[in-house]
């Protein structure tokens, strides 16, 4: 798929796209385009749009920082990992029932017991301060609790098959309410812009404050994710004897801003869904619920910002979803892949068909990353 300009007129943005763009995207697309010290934007393929900024957009600046073009769930990102085991292993509906059994125990959705929760958090995460007074009580009260929690909507526990038969585990998951807390506190301090956006200069107290806000999420989102896979191998282990193979672990965020140099210059780089992808960088770039998903090596394409798609892209809104999809279509969707078919009605808005297709996003973005390996689901556990 070839580079094209959107809108036609802004050569300020580039897009990899699978299908035409929406009006309300284009219309987002144009108005992020001409707000202040935006100087590139390169639009993924699973592109859509979600609140100021679209789901899926790099954005690049030259001082100024844009919280809503990072989201709230600062630091959401993947985690994967392989089994010292055959996929076949979970051939049988009685051994995935133990692991979903398992997994409700092990991998909370929004909170631990608090007979269960760490009595502090880790070190690393505890000694860092965060910039204001109630975010550091947020952080010794939810960010206690919810540390390892899997969180809902599109954010899931999948156990995957490769090319080869091998058995592998793919984590979704973010900062929790850790990471919406902090956009939240930071936006109220930044500057409303001619565009309505808001932003903080990077070289300012409040700027310097968010940004090392925003790396505690990204560190509590990563330690989060370990906790989960760590769970979740515990499970397996027990129920299959198949231990892990640590050395196999790939890891990577998709919403975040950093420091990078493109071109010569230095730039801050804002991903809101997408995953960096440098030469030769490692990432993970799931499918929806019941399709494959991609490990995957970066391109390092300078017109993209070093950037991939972080997944499949949502198709139809949630309500769209509930709206024109039924439990029974999710179970025909599904079939193949194990899940507690008693969620079937409340995961209707996460069906396949709520998403774009992700061989479509992976065709559109030949330029940005390579496949290294392709993983069929075997066993999908996700939270409502």
């Amino acid at each position: 798929m070839t580079m094209q300009q959107t809108p036609a007129s802004n050569s300020l943005v580039h897009s990899w796209l699978a299908e035409p763009l929406p009006p309300d995207v284009e219309r987002a697309l144009d108005r992020l385009a001409r707000t202040e010290d935006v100087v590139r934007i390169a639009v993924m393929p699973d592109v859509h749009l979600s609140g100021d900024v679209c789901i899926c957009t790099v954005v690049a600046t030259r001082q100024l920082i844009y919280p809503e073009a990072v989201g709230g769930d600062i630091g959401c990102g993947m985690a994967a990992i392989r089994f010292e085991g055959d996929a076949a292993a979970l051939a049988d509906e009685m051994t995935a029932a133990r692991i979903l059994a398992g997994l409700y125990d092990a991998v909370p959705t929004l909170r631990h017991p608090r007979g269960t929760a760490r009595s502090a958090l880790p070190p690393a995460l505890a000694d860092s301060p965060l910039s204001h007074e109630a975010l550091e009580k947020l952080k010794g009260r939810d960010g206690r609790f919810e540390l390892g929690t899997l969180g809902r909507g599109n954010h899931f526990v999948e156990l995957q098959s490769d090319e080869a038969g091998a058995l592998w585990l793919m984590v979704h998951s973010g900062s929790r309410a850790m990471g919406q807390a902090i956009r939240e506190c930071h936006l109220r301090h930044a500057i409303r812009t001619s565009t309505g956006l808001h932003a903080l200069d990077a070289e300012a107290p409040a700027g310097q404050a968010y940004l090392a806000d925003l790396e505690w999420a990204c560190a509590y989102a990563h330690e989060s994710r370990g906790a989960i896979v760590e769970a979740v191998a515990g499970v397996v282990t027990h129920v299959t004897c198949c231990s892990v193979d640590r050395s196999s672990r790939i890891a990577c965020h998709h919403n975040h801003v950093r420091r990078e140099t493109h071109d010569g210059e230095p730039l801050w780089v804002h991903r809101k869904g997408a995953v960096p992808a440098a030469e030769g960088e490692p990432g993970i770039v799931p499918g929806s619920m019941g399709s494959p998903s991609f490990h995957t090596s970066g391109r390092g394409l300078p017109e993209a910002l070093s950037s991939s798609s972080h997944g499949a892209g949502r198709a139809m809104s949630r309500a769209e979803a509930f709206q024109t999809i039924r439990a029974s279509d999710l179970r025909r969707q599904m079939r193949g892949v194990w899940f507690d078919q008693r969620l079937a009605d409340r995961l209707r808005d996460e069906a396949p068909s709520a998403y774009k297709d992700i061989g479509s996003v992976m065709r559109a973005q030949r330029d940005l990353t390579r496949i290294v390996r392709q993983l069929q689901p075997l066993l999908c556990f996700k939270g409502v």
